[in-house]
């Protein structure tokens, strides 16, 4: 896919890809094999007929491929963005077994940004209703899911959201060059016309509390993703210039620091920065530091390349746009001056030893290995935990070791008429899982609400 020179976008918050063109999009569609079996399907978490829209692309009908995609996802232009599709309906693709993959997420993506431009196509007509109303606590890619899918079976449903604006970890998490703000917002309004209504300023659990929502609702799905950053917990860590991934990323994307002065949101960025992580959100943490003016953007990760959970083309882009990556290195302690100024940090040189529970070999620290590195800011990117609010307020509420909402597979809870999913459920995740948690909690409250 054509894409913005390294030196050029490092210097701008715009897409880094610019998508395909119609001749592309055209050629590459037509190196589907059209297998009978389906198998790139069996990696799509929200269900799309994948040959049936890559037919379409073939044949030059881009109306009948969005309206292929749309019978099953809500959000295209989202998730042909940030679907780590590679390892999804791509690394399912027969013709990886004799080279490149189709490019089904930059398919989808092509087709989602050409019904965006034309201007897309609002619902010819809106189901009978069933009388039935739901609410959705969330609008992030699980909420925003389950509500559109909810809307097409004909419920009231109201989104309960806690900023002033949509998307969740959509508009918050994933920085303007990887997810553009319009796109989330154009996709948002698609959800709206459904029929799906949005309340702003809710914090269910404070404003408002679950129970209050089921006196007045048939049924609640609870989306609030994992908003609670996890902390390496060594020394130091409370120093100033010391930022989660959760406050870096929120600052800088929903608050608008990369435009300004425009928008009054300053974020004082280092000129040496290191994120300790290798997810795509530490390769996000590391690449907008760059953007906003950082001489040097480090990547400490206690493992190897083999083993970074982030996607191969992040971390790619991190690579050219000059991330430098500090691989088998394991912080211990952060170093401050007089004034609680972040100055060092010391690591340790790991190595790997036998594979842990995740089946990657487990790192183990070398004695004696210690190094420091002059650093002024610290962005820690090892995880989030689920978001506690809600889980904290209800007692009822059966609840995993980790803080999580525990579900079924379909999302339902320990309590009748409340379903959960998405990150809340599962733990930190990707988006495309989170939809695909929200459409079948959707599948599910739908068959609840006929039997109740």
């Amino acid at each position: 896919m054509p894409e913005q020179s390294p030196r050029e976008r490092i210097k701008n918050f715009k897409e880094v890809p610019f998508g395909y063109g119609k001749a592309i999009a055209i050629e590459e569609a037509n190196r589907c094999m059209q297998c009978k079996n389906k198998p790139c399907m069996k990696g799509c978490p929200v269900e799309i007929d994948i040959p049936g829209f890559v037919a379409c692309i073939a044949k030059g009908d881009f109306d009948k491929a969005a309206e292929v995609i749309k019978a099953k996802n809500n959000l295209p232009a989202i998730s042909g963005r940030v679907c780590p599709y590679e390892n999804q309906c791509e690394g399912e693709c027969t013709l990886k077994k004799l080279g490149e993959p189709l490019g089904i997420g930059r398919l989808e993506r092509f087709i989602a940004d050409y019904e965006l431009e034309k201007g897309i196509k609002k619902p010819r007509k809106k189901p009978e209703s069933t009388g039935k109303k739901v609410a959705v606590i969330g609008s992030g890619p699980a909420g925003l899911t389950c509500a559109g899918d909810l809307a097409r079976m004909g419920h009231a449903v109201t989104v309960f959201e806690a900023l002033h604006d949509p998307g969740g970890v959509l508009m918050y998490g994933i920085p303007e060059f990887r997810l553009p703000k319009a796109i989330v917002k154009s996709e948002v309004e698609y959800v709206k016309s459904l029929g799906v209504d949005i309340q702003y300023d809710v914090v269910v659990g404070k404003t408002i509390t679950v129970q209050e929502l089921m006196n007045e609702y048939d049924a609640v799905f609870i989306g609030t993703g994992a908003g609670l950053p996890n902390w390496l917990n060594i020394p130091g860590e409370n120093l100033d210039g010391v930022y989660s991934a959760n406050e870096f990323l929120t600052r800088v994307n929903m608050m608008r620091a990369y435009r300004f002065p425009e928008y009054d949101t300053p974020v004082k960025i280092g000129k040496i920065v290191a994120t300790f992580g290798a997810g795509n959100v530490a390769m996000d943490c590391a690449r907008t530091a760059l953007r906003l003016g950082a001489e040097k953007s480090y990547i400490l990760y206690r493992r190897t390349e083999t083993e970074m959970p982030a996607r191969a083309e992040e971390i790619e882009h991190a690579r050219q746009e000059g991330v430098i990556f500090k691989l088998l290195t394991a912080p211990i302690r952060f170093i401050g001056d007089e004034n609680g100024i972040l100055q060092e940090v010391e690591y340790l040189k790991m190595q790997l030893g036998e594979p842990d529970e995740s089946g990657r070999r487990r790192p183990v620290p070398i004695p004696g290995s210690e190094e420091k590195l002059a650093i002024d800011t610290a962005l820690v990117a090892i995880g989030q935990s689920p978001n506690p609010l809600i889980p904290k307020t209800m007692k009822d509420l059966k609840i995993g070791k980790h803080g999580n909402i525990v579900t079924d597979d379909e999302g339902r809870t320990s309590v009748p008429g409340i379903f959960a999913g998405g990150d809340i459920a599962s733990g930190a995740a990707t988006v495309i899982l989170a939809m695909g948690a929200g459409k079948r909690a959707a599948r599910a409250i739908d068959a609840y609400l006929k039997n109740k």
